[in-house]
């Protein structure tokens, strides 16, 4: 029957795989290797996704500058400053004339008749500038009407709460109450601005009552003339000293602001200096939206030279402060 299978059918497939055995084993014995059955494939991995790109680092955030003195008023403290350090240079000498000190300096510059010229230069200049100042607050705040000149968070003018400021600058000093927020003006700052008026009263008039004594002493009695002598030089005598410790200190020697604060020559402070100095300013220029700031910084050879001219300033000062309180000291 077609359906069944014989014998020798059954047995083909028993001996050829006897026989496979047998070849296998021949060529294991002659040293031929024996390939293992293949294995299937394993299953492919995944592609792996491409990384996410990381988010681009934002460009670090510009340094703002505040504008705190423009051009004119920088030309005109640099008059100022000029002036004073030319009259302290001049006046000190004559007001010492018997020390070695100040006979070795008038013999240099072309004895003291020399010294007394370049005085009344310097005075001069020094008058013009405080007339130009007192014309531009006179311009500013009668003719124009400009709100802030006499009163106000913007003034000169001293108020109620700089009274205030000092009594807490004086408990955080010894560590009894917070520091205070200064505004655009500062106490000590007021302080420093009114004494040039005064100094312009008693040491200017004295000095050009001395001046022109013929005019003087048909107005005045003679023995207003030893007065004047004797305000000019105990005033001017003050008013260096007070200037070179007092002003130069809480402008350039504080730990804020040390060794130098180059804002009266750039014009411009940094917007976190602005912040942290005068904090009741800032924030009220924020709350009227008008603090306006710029990204153009300082130029470098600006600030250069007010380190240099400001350091040359602070090293006569120091000299000078020496010599005259060992002078005076000395009688």
């Amino acid at each position: 029957m077609s359906g069944e299978t014989g014998p020798g059918d059954r047995e083909k497939p028993g001996s050829e795989k006897m026989a496979e055995e047998r070849s296998g084993k021949e060529e294991a014995q002659a040293g031929m290797p024996v390939l293992p059955p293949a294995s299937p494939a394993p299953p492919e991995s995944p592609k792996p996704k491409p990384a996410e790109e990381a988010p681009a680092a934002l460009p670090a955030q510009a340094t703002r500058y505040y504008v705190r003195f423009s051009l004119g008023q920088r030309y005109l403290h640099a008059a100022l400053f000029s002036a004073f350090i030319g009259l302290a240079l001049t006046g000190l000498p004559l007001r010492f004339s018997q020390s070695a000190w100040a006979e070795r300096f008038a013999s240099i510059v072309g004895g003291f008749s020399a010294i007394l010229f370049f005085h009344k230069c310097c005075a001069v200049v020094l008058t013009v500038t405080f007339l130009i100042h007192v014309g531009s607050i006179f311009r500013r705040g009668v003719l124009r009407r400009e709100r802030g000149i006499f009163w106000g968070p913007k003034s000169l003018v001293p108020n109620p709460k700089d009274l205030a400021d000092l009594y807490h600058h004086i408990r955080w000093f010894l560590w009894l109450g917070p520091r205070p927020k200064f505004g655009r003006f500062s106490y000590w700052e007021k302080f420093d601005y009114w004494a040039v008026f005064w100094g312009m009263a008693i040491i200017g008039l004295s000095g050009y009552t001395m001046w022109f004594a013929p005019f003087f002493s048909k107005l005045l009695p003679g023995r207003w003339l030893n007065i004047a002598l004797v305000l000019h030089g105990e005033e001017a005598l003050l008013a260096v000293w007070f200037i070179f410790v007092v002003h130069f200190f809480n402008s350039h020697l504080r730990p804020e602001s040390f060794p130098m604060d180059l804002v009266i020559f750039t014009g411009k402070e940094s917007e976190e200096e602005f912040r942290k100095k005068r904090p009741e300013e800032y924030e009220r220029l924020v709350k009227e939206g008008k603090l306006d700031l710029t990204e153009v910084a300082p130029p470098l050879w600006l600030k250069n030279f007010g380190r240099i001219v400001g350091s040359l300033v602070l090293l006569i000062g120091f000299v000078l402060l020496v010599l005259t309180m060992y002078a005076f000291v000395r009688g």
